[in-house]
């Protein structure tokens, strides 16, 4: 598909029908969901903004929200419940959730919405598993990991063609020193397994917080690669049984379709004369600890 679709500045494009719509109807939509998923480049200031502007607009329409954040493991929760109750300040947030070894981009990238959360006491939840268990899982495979050191995961449901081939042309079939010739090739298994690892981790505690709470929805605050077309965490939030699930993505210049299925739900065009310096755009992120 070559037709591209002309999309100005601050306006949202049904990527299905490929028609403008009005941000209210985008939100109204969203609001009969029950997971919406956010996607982001980590280092954009304006993205996190839009994903503040996108979520506060849910909030008002009146279902209560949660937001779960990737950049968590889950064994931090407990700092993400103390931050929003009020008990422990931003510093203290931080440092207990372990942000520089976990994440490593500038706070202030999230502090926002970090902040709006505890304004509006809106619930914290911690979407990642442990970053060694990624590592793990690409290398031996789910089977070889024991049930009692998945980090509460279940087994994530095999990727299909689409999705392998979706990764395959993101990411060129380049990995681990050795490139994958086609889609299907068995030296992209790892990286898929990976992939899959942080899928199934986001839909396993979005999930969880559903559970908990059924009434609210889950915004997710993650990496745009793990939810456009419908692969990666929608894929495996539909196999536990959640499957209204709505996929928003910011984009910078007109529309392209690139598949015959539609990249999103809905896509909103970014200013982008108006996008803050990022005096750390490159810096490498520190690899989680146990």
């Amino acid at each position: 598909m070559s037709e591209t679709i002309t999309h100005p500045a601050g306006t949202w494009l049904d990527p299905k029908t490929l028609s403008q719509v009005s941000h209210a109807e985008i939100l109204t939509r969203m609001s009969q969901q029950q997971v919406v998923l956010l996607g982001e480049t980590h280092n954009r200031y304006d993205i996190h903004r839009w994903q503040l502007h996108v979520a506060a607009g849910l909030l008002a329409l009146g279902r209560p929200i949660s937001m779960g954040f990737e950049m968590f493991p889950r064994r931090v929760q407990s700092a993400l419940d103390a931050y929003v109750s009020g008990t422990i300040d931003t510093d203290a947030f931080l440092e207990q959730s372990e942000w520089q070894t976990v994440w490593g981009f500038p706070p202030a990238l999230y502090l926002p919405l970090f902040q709006f959360c505890r304004q509006f006491k809106v619930p914290m939840l911690a979407l990642n598993c442990h970053r060694p268990l990624v590592t793990r899982v690409g290398k031996e495979g789910w089977d070889a990991i024991p049930v009692d050191e998945r980090d509460g995961l279940t087994p994530s449901r095999p990727a299909t063609p689409e999705a392998r081939e979706y990764l395959f042309n993101l990411t060129g079939g380049r990995r681990e020193g050795r490139d994958a010739q086609t889609p299907m090739d068995p030296v992209f298994d790892r990286f898929i397994r990976a992939q899959q690892t942080w899928d199934r981790a986001f839909a396993c505690n979005i999930a969880a917080g559903r559970t908990r709470d059924p009434d609210r929805i889950v915004i997710g605050i993650i990496g745009r690669g793990h939810m456009e077309y419908g692969h990666g965490t929608p894929f495996q939030l539909a196999d536990l049984g959640v499957d209204k699930v709505g996929v928003l993505l910011p984009e910078e210049g007109d529309f392209q379709p690139r598949y015959d299925i539609p990249v999103a739900a809905g896509l909103f065009r970014l200013d982008t004369n108006d996008v803050a310096p990022m005096d750390q755009r490159n810096a490498p992120r520190p690899q989680e600890q146990r």
